[in-house]
């Protein structure tokens, strides 16, 4: 049976807390930071994910007055919000990593041991129930911290088992540094992902050239310009031009348009906004220029 986003999401939060708790006692028994910054991390996990529930939710309701495009960049706004949550988190551990470098303390590694094992499984079952595909960067993001996580938990155990068989009390803060950069690598991934469709660069996988030079290899089509790519949300492709075609009853214009959104569908895009033009520009690019579009609208307006 397959679950909704919203379900796994919510499967996923319940085993986040019970590890969360797990972790923070055997964190404060054992007295390893490696252990504690496995907690800390698994913490991050569960404000993700419970930030991600959330924007599932909201993302569901329908476009309108308020928002015509409907409420996909919630997802994109907590996916955010979870990168700077991982890279804050890791800071931390990386701040008291270095003093436990200086002067290590005493581990108890037989409480370390199976609770660093209980963490790594369950880890490993929430990275099954979220999966390992995701056109939503709303989840993946949820996904990203909790494979961190088992990653960081399989550490821990490593660090447990060399302290009980070698004694080398300062592989558990070497660890939590480990734990750190690899929450870091996660939170800025998710960033950039979230920063390229807020700033509504081009989505990635998209060539504006190549897709601009197939419109124009249409028999009807003249000529191509202000083109614009951009994502409304995770994996949400949204693409707009000016199309120029010959002089041409309003019923073949439409055929024309018909046409240019069979390309797009099949380079995967299927939100276009596409406008029929008769008359070529003088500066015609496929780029918009807003300098020169200000300068022609105040001199039309004066």
């Amino acid at each position: 049976m397959e679950h909704s986003s919203t379900k796994k999401l919510f499967l996923t939060l319940v085993v986040t807390f019970l590890i969360f708790l797990i972790e923070i006692i055997g964190g404060i028994l054992s007295n390893s930071l490696a252990l504690l910054s496995d907690a800390g991390h698994v913490f991050t996990d569960a404000l993700a994910i419970v930030l991600s529930l959330i924007a599932s939710i909201i993302m569901k309701k329908p476009s309108g007055s308020k928002a015509t495009f409907g409420y996909q960049r919630i997802g994109i706004l907590t996916a955010f919000i979870n990168g700077i949550s991982l890279i804050i988190i890791a800071a931390f551990i990386l701040i008291e990593g270095y003093k436990r470098l200086i002067e290590p303390p005493l581990i108890n590694y037989n409480v370390m041991l199976p609770v660093a094992v209980f963490g790594f499984l369950g880890n490993l079952l929430m990275a099954w129930i979220l999966g390992h595909r995701h056109e939503d960067l709303n989840i993946k993001s949820a996904w990203l911290h909790v494979i961190g996580d088992t990653i960081s938990s399989f550490g821990v155990i490593v660090a447990a088992l060399i302290i009980r068989y070698t004694g080398w009390l300062i592989i558990d803060p070497i660890m939590s540094g480990f734990v750190g950069l690899i929450i870091i690598t996660g939170g800025v991934r998710v960033l950039k992902d979230s920063l390229w469709i807020f700033l509504e660069l081009v989505p990635k996988g998209f060539n504006v050239e190549k897709i601009s030079n197939k419109i124009k290899e249409i028999s009807e089509v003249v000529d191509i310009h202000d083109v614009h790519i951009w994502s409304i949300g995770s994996s949400i492709p949204a693409f707009s031009a000016h199309v120029v075609v010959k002089d041409c009853l309003l019923s073949e214009a439409d055929r024309v348009r018909k046409k240019i959104e069979g390309i797009l569908i099949n380079v995967g895009i299927k939100h276009s906004v596409i406008q029929i033009e008769s008359v070529k520009c003088d500066n015609s690019s496929i780029y918009c220029d807003f300098e020169k579009s200000l300068n022609y609208l105040n001199h039309s307006h004066s």
